[in-house]
């Protein structure tokens, strides 16, 4: 089976494990909720050399077991590509390989693997949402990188599954895709926030098309706002000013005035309030903690 009809097949199995577990394809993809309602148990736990386990019915499953040392994309990604196991009907698998871009579309993927790596994808963005996240960032198609990488934050995905995910809806051509995918997030992070973002810390860019959005976000995020001139009104207490979050590095006076960080003290959600100028009123957000999941009832939604 090539990646093609791999993608055919998982992109239709993903309209009906959506419709079959409830998700609203209309935005951010609640993959932790799906396995709930897939009846699977589910437990995270730290495994060196694992993304994640299945387990079939016949081994005792339904069942999923997740790295719980992985970030949060990754972990959301290895919970969606389980999901693709259990619903494409595969036996018990144990994914190994922790470098996946590394043997993308190489011919080494079984079949059964490419199906849930197709499904994955197709399950955390479909169409409806890629077109939603569109919407948010203002664009009718991806034209830098820096879209690529904002809809992926709004989605919950990778930057490089991203790329590959809009080069498949047509959105961009294979030239692009290319050249988009030797861009690393790193430098798109550091041009949002005017300086390099430490660590696995993702940037959130804020403008008018965020207004009544949530924003999903962990410790050590950063939220910059889009103009210079605009300026945070309310923040949850839990948020600081990086130039007391980080020391010794230095955000200028005017980058710093925009942009707030994301402490491991923030839990649950709390709404935000910025001023833009010349937009009437206050924009509002949701701001929503997303962690990776450790243990066995952590793993699901409360």
């Amino acid at each position: 089976m090539n990646w093609d009809v791999a993608h055919k097949v998982a992109a239709m199995e993903a309209v009906k494990a959506h419709r079959d577990l409830a998700i609203d394809r209309n935005g951010y993809v609640d993959v932790y909720g799906a396995l709930l309602r897939a009846g699977m148990v589910g437990m995270a736990r730290p495994m060196p050399r694992l993304f994640g386990v299945y387990a079939a019915p016949r081994d005792n499953g339904p069942a999923v077991l997740l790295n719980a040392s992985l970030d949060i994309v990754a972990q959301r990604h290895t919970a969606a590509h389980e999901l693709g196991h259990h619903r494409a009907g595969h036996g018990t698998s144990l994914d190994e390989e922790l470098d996946r871009a590394r043997t993308w579309g190489d011919g080494s993927w079984p079949d059964e693997e490419k199906v849930a790596e197709a499904f994955a994808a197709w399950f955390l963005m479909p169409p409806p949402a890629v077109q939603s996240a569109l919407v948010q960032v203002g664009v009718n198609r991806p034209l830098v990188p820096e879209h690529a990488y904002r809809i992926a934050r709004i989605l919950g995905t990778s930057y490089a599954g991203t790329v590959n995910h809009l080069h498949r809806l047509r959105l961009l051509s294979r030239v692009q895709k290319t050249e988009w995918l030797r861009v690393k997030p790193a430098s798109i992070k550091a041009n949002l926030a005017g300086n390099t973002v430490p660590g696995k810390a993702h940037v959130h860019l804020i403008d008018t098309g965020t207004h009544g959005a949530t924003v999903r976000v962990d410790a050590g995020d950063l939220m910059v706002l889009s103009n210079t001139r605009a300026r945070f009104e309310s923040l949850p207490p839990a948020l600081q000013r990086p130039e007391d979050a980080y020391g010794q590095i230095s955000f200028g006076d005017d980058s710093a005035s925009g942009i707030a960080e994301v402490t491991d003290m923030f839990t649950g959600a709390a709404s935000a309030t910025v001023h833009f100028p010349g937009v009437t009123g206050l924009l509002e957000f949701t701001l929503e903690r997303q962690s990776p999941r450790d243990g066995i009832q952590s793993l699901w939604p409360a």
